[in-house]
């Protein structure tokens, strides 16, 4: 900064501090290094003197002040060792927050301060800490609580909830303090429900509607994110919870013309959907008669209506659309983590929830089987890009598709290996102690009636289907037929060896199938051939 223009913003005249702040918000209104006022000692020196006005009742250029503190905030080099109490509560009253009842400071000066402190909060450490004790949480709420009687605009709102879900990323203390004494679930989801009361007539959101109800759902997923499937909600939490997936529910059936913010949206939803408990998940689906308009796109050709067994299965629908979208973005294996996890999550707790459900799913995903030529990961179907994932790299991913897969099939391994191929649902086997044809406990929960229902054109090539690749497999000519019993003792004593050797090198590692159905290292591979007279038993006992 010139010494002229440094001198101007220093003088305590009002009209050249004036002319001075609106230079310099001009020249760093895109600027994010500052290293040219650390150096010298500027920044410092800027920073004291713009509070030291901001606390001044008389102080005409309010507006312009706080755009620089905002500006310099950009920069975390001194925050730390300059910021005091003092500064950031001077900003919670000029923000509208603070402890003093009301404020007279004007929407568009509370808004600037609201910009000012979360700057701050993300660049500081000690201000993180210094909003455990200060006004900044009860702040918001209160006025959260008030948006119903209050005419506050949009910016006040908006930023206030940018305000919340700072703090309550940030710091677990102030997540639990604004759940647990604050009440902060039960008001959020009030202000979904009067944003959502507010558009009700038309049931269309505009984009500043969408970007308000987005921030909502954001701060929501922060509060909740502590949910387990593992812990019974307390029954005053349950009750909010089911009230929340209501209110979700809801969100569905709202339309709007900007299609990028809708599905900005739904992605926000399902990432809050991930932290509620299974038992909630009852109220995605409604009765078939139970009455909603046109969802949130006119071009939806479901209308919001998609029977099933006498219920209203559109949000389940609208999930599982997601989740095809989701796969045709997930190009690259970087991107699948992030891009399919929440969704498998949430579709996992869904068919978990409930017997419609789960039925519903099953029939998009798993419908009676057809052409079982090619392999079931192989194709440009929802089973067949479930079935790629089951060999993915990431096991996170591999995890949640095998399990909703295994869901869909009612935790029966017979059906499991019939849609998906042994091979690839042998890692999920393994972990659930299920090699070697086991059944596991899971299945006791669903119903005992079947749900196969296999097409003509399976059942006429079901004999030729290789059990382990998942599809139709051309017979082949025995590669022993010719062969004298000692030419082929001699080409299985080569393969032993041959294993052996690569056990030796540390290639790979034979196994067996123990008493808990896992797979369990030999030290060497003749240890195999003890499996040979059992599994021999096992196949007269199915046959």
């Amino acid at each position: 900064m010139d010494a002229e223009s440094l001198n101007y913003l220093l003088s305590g005249d009002y009209g050249r501090v004036k002319e001075a702040l609106a230079k310099f918000n001009k020249q760093n209104a895109q600027v994010f290094n500052f290293t040219h006022f650390t150096s010298t000692g500027q920044w410092v020196l800027i920073w004291n003197k713009l509070f030291e006005y901001l606390a001044d009742p008389g102080m005409p250029c309010r507006v312009d002040c706080l755009m620089a503190v905002k500006v310099l905030a950009r920069d975390k080099t001194y925050l730390n060792e300059t910021v005091c109490v003092e500064q950031l509560d001077g900003l919670l009253q000029l923000a509208g927050i603070g402890t003093l009842d009301g404020c007279d400071a004007v929407e568009e000066v509370q808004v600037e301060a609201l910009k000012c402190l979360s700057n701050m909060i993300f660049q500081s450490t000690k201000c993180q800490e210094m909003c455990l004790t200060n006004a900044s949480t009860e702040g918001i709420i209160r006025r959260v609580k008030m948006y119903k009687e209050a005419p506050y605009g949009y910016d006040i709102k908006y930023f206030d909830m940018k305000l919340l879900f700072l703090l309550t990323a940030i710091n677990c203390d102030i997540r639990a303090k604004v759940r647990d004494q604050l009440h902060g679930l039960v008001y959020l989801v009030e202000t979904l429900d009067l944003f959502m009361s507010q558009a009700a007539i038309f049931k269309e959101f505009s984009d500043k509607d969408l970007d308000l109800i987005n921030e909502v759902l954001k701060v929501l997923f922060n509060l909740t994110v502590r949910s387990s499937d593992n812990l019974v909600p307390e029954e005053e939490e349950a009750t909010q919870f089911h009230r929340l997936v209501t209110v979700l529910h809801d969100l569905f059936f709202y339309r709007t013309l900007n299609r990028d913010k809708i599905v900005l949206l739904h992605s926000n939803i399902v990432n809050l959907l991930t932290s509620v408990p299974v038992s909630c998940y009852v109220e995605l689906v409604t009765s078939l008669h139970a009455k909603h308009d046109s969802p949130t796109d006119g071009s939806d050709p479901t209308g919001g209506t998609v029977p099933f067994e006498g219920k209203n299965v559109y949000v389940l629908h609208v999930l599982v659309e997601f989740l095809r979208k989701n796969f045709h973005k997930a190009e690259k294996k970087t991107d699948q983590y992030e891009m399919l996890s929440p969704i498998l999550t949430v579709l996992i707790k869904a068919i978990r929830a409930d017997g419609v459900h789960r039925r519903y799913v099953r029939s998009i995903v798993l419908p009676p089987l057809r052409d079982v030529r090619d392999r079931p990961e192989v194709g440009k179907e929802l089973r067949n890009y479930l079935c790629s994932l089951l060999t993915s790299p990431c096991t996170q991913i591999a995890d949640l598709s095998a399990e909703l897969l295994f869901v869909l099939c009612k935790e029966n391994v017979g059906r499991m290996i019939k849609y998906t191929g042994y091979g690839n649902a042998a890692g999920l086997f393994a972990n659930r102690g299920l090699l070697g044809g086991r059944t596991g406990n899971g299945g006791e929960q669903y119903s005992s009636d079947s749900e196969d229902s296999d097409t003509e054109e399976y059942k006429q090539i079901q004999h030729a289907i290789n059990p382990v690749i998942g599809c139709y497999e051309p017979p082949k000519p025995n590669p022993l037929e010719g062969m004298s019993e000692e030419q082929k003792e001699y080409e299985a004593m080569e393969l032993v060896k041959l294993m052996d050797k690569l056990q030796r090198q540390g290639l790979i590692q034979p196994c067996k199938i123990g008493e808990d159905g896992r797979p369990q290292a030999v030290d060497h591979i003749m240890e195999l051939q003890e499996e040979i007279p059992e599994q021999q038993r096992d196949h007269k006992r199915k046959t």
